[in-house]
């Protein structure tokens, strides 16, 4: 096994100082770490093999961590704070007298001074190790791989290793073939068997990946400091992903993020539809009751009250530069369907239409969302945003829509491409609202910036600044 940190690594207030320095490094990456979290971090340093590095990082994580979509970022965390040493330690029985050097990872000496053996070496010590599934030494390959293919002429930032170079040299995706040769033997081809050895082939070539990136990381750390690194290097939580630039791999974690904020906005609708239920107090009742406890009021009765379920009406921009925002709240909004008595939903771009008819119960949320670009009525002229020809449309063709039950719901940007933005038609459907919000995914800094008309909405309706799944749930819990 291999040390967990070496000396030089460890700052001037020792391991203690050492962990602190990490924690603050997790809590600002945005897991949320306690002061009761970090004292259970001190105690896994008493318990768990100090000289185990997996060990360490699974304490570590059991006690930091609450949820699996934190773990990649704590583990390119950990690999900054926790690297390998810069030297293996040998194990028990080994008969070397001193320690070993990051070459002796192959089996015999490499060639030097002729790259293209040196390639194809370290490609068949790579598809050795691939084989044999060795985690620890695959990772030593890695920084091996780093010192010999990695380095390259330093970048405008400073970074002089890339994982591209090792992963360009070494190719291996291309060693699959040879890989499942490996791992199936005489195992027939086909069926169950050559899947399993697929799936494990691709896992293990993923992990050699991972451990040359987090080389990579641990040796730009050590040229530009590993604060700055450990900044630009975590990926932002899901939560915390700004809708606008959401890519596709952070499709499907947002959408579990998004899912629950509508139980707990159930919840919170269902108690105070609970506590709504008695109205004033009944008096005669009350004092009636009190008869039997001798005039001691002991119990009060109150008339009962017809609590109503809301009703929800949500107007959603689903022009192109908002299209994440609007995908993530109208997934609210069908979640919410079973919650208000009624939900009607209206997209629009420069046009109106309702879209209430593709959000069926069980309907998939993404297929939906593909129906309405297809089918929807929401441009009529060019495509670009237009507000109040919007506003004007669902005025003119849904008067009854918005009343006094009505909780009204505008999502967008408020960008009018210098448009007339319809603000009395806006403040006109406030006024006969039961309440309304707007959810902007924009910065707060840039409402009323060039075309937004953003801070002319806001003097007619409330606006909250919601760009990330984070805010989304702050909006629902004080909604």
């Amino acid at each position: 096994m291999s040390a967990p940190v070496p000396s030089a690594a460890v700052e001037p207030g020792g391991l203690v100082g050492h962990l602190d320095g990490f924690v603050r490094a997790v809590r600002e990456a945005g897991v949320p770490v306690g002061i009761s979290q970090a004292v259970d971090a001190a105690q896994v340093l008493t318990v768990v093999d100090l000289l185990d590095r997996e060990q360490l990082r699974h304490g570590l994580a059991a006690v930091l961590l609450r949820r699996a979509a934190q773990r990649p970022a704590f583990d390119v965390l950990f690999d900054l704070w926790w690297p390998l040493t810069d030297r293996p330690v040998p194990a028990e029985d080994e008969a070397s007298d001193g320690p070993a050097e990051d070459g002796d990872a192959a089996d015999g000496p490499l060639p030097v001074g002729n790259p293209g053996a040196l390639t194809e070496a370290m490609r068949a010590e790579l598809l050795r190790l691939l084989t044999e599934g060795d985690e620890e030494a695959l990772r030593r390959f890695a920084r091996l791989a780093v010192d010999q293919l990695g380095a390259g002429a330093p970048s405008p930032s400073g970074q002089s290793f890339f994982s591209y170079r090792v992963l360009r040299a070494l190719s291996p995706d291309t060693l699959i073939a040879q890989l499942l040769a490996g791992l199936l033997g005489d195992a027939d081809r086909g069926g169950l068997a050559e899947q399993v050895a697929r799936q494990t082939a691709k896992e293990r070539i993923a992990a050699f990946r991972t451990a040359v990136e987090a080389e990579v990381r641990r040796r730009t750390a050590a040229e530009k400091g590993r604060d700055k690194v450990a900044r630009n290097a975590v990926r932002p939580l899901a939560d915390q992903v700004d809708f606008l630039r959401a890519q596709q791999s952070d499709l499907a974690e947002l959408r579990r993020t998004v899912a629950p904020l509508a139980r707990r906005l159930a919840a919170k609708l269902s108690a105070r539809r609970r506590l709504g239920r008695e109205g004033r107090l009944d008096f005669r009742r009350t004092v009636r009751a009190s008869l039997a406890t001798g005039g001691m009021p002991l119990v009060t009765h109150h008339r009962p009250r017809v609590v109503h379920k809301p009703e929800l009406v949500v107007l959603c921009d689903v022009s192109g530069s908002v299209a994440g925002f609007s995908h993530f709240t109208l997934m609210l909004t069908q979640a919410l369907r079973e919650h208000f008595s009624g939900v009607r939903a209206f997209a629009f771009v420069d046009s109106t239409d309702e879209v209430t008819r593709f959000f069926t119960p069980g309907a998939d949320v993404v297929d939906a969302i593909a129906r309405i670009g297809r089918e929807a009525d929401v441009v009529s002229f060019d495509g670009h945003s237009d507000y109040g020809n919007a506003l004007e449309v669902f005025a003119e063709k849904w008067p009854g829509a918005v009343g006094p039950k009505t909780s009204l719901l505008v999502l967008g940007d408020g960008r009018t491409n210098y448009r007339h933005p319809g603000l009395p038609t806006l403040a006109d459907l406030v006024r006969r609202s039961r309440s309304a919000h707007w959810l902007n995914p924009e910065p707060r800094r840039l409402w009323g910036s060039g075309d937004s008309a953003a801070d002319r909405y806001r003097e007619v309706i409330p606006m909250v600044e919601v760009r990330t799944a984070a805010q989304l749930a702050d909006f629902v819990t004080t909604l």
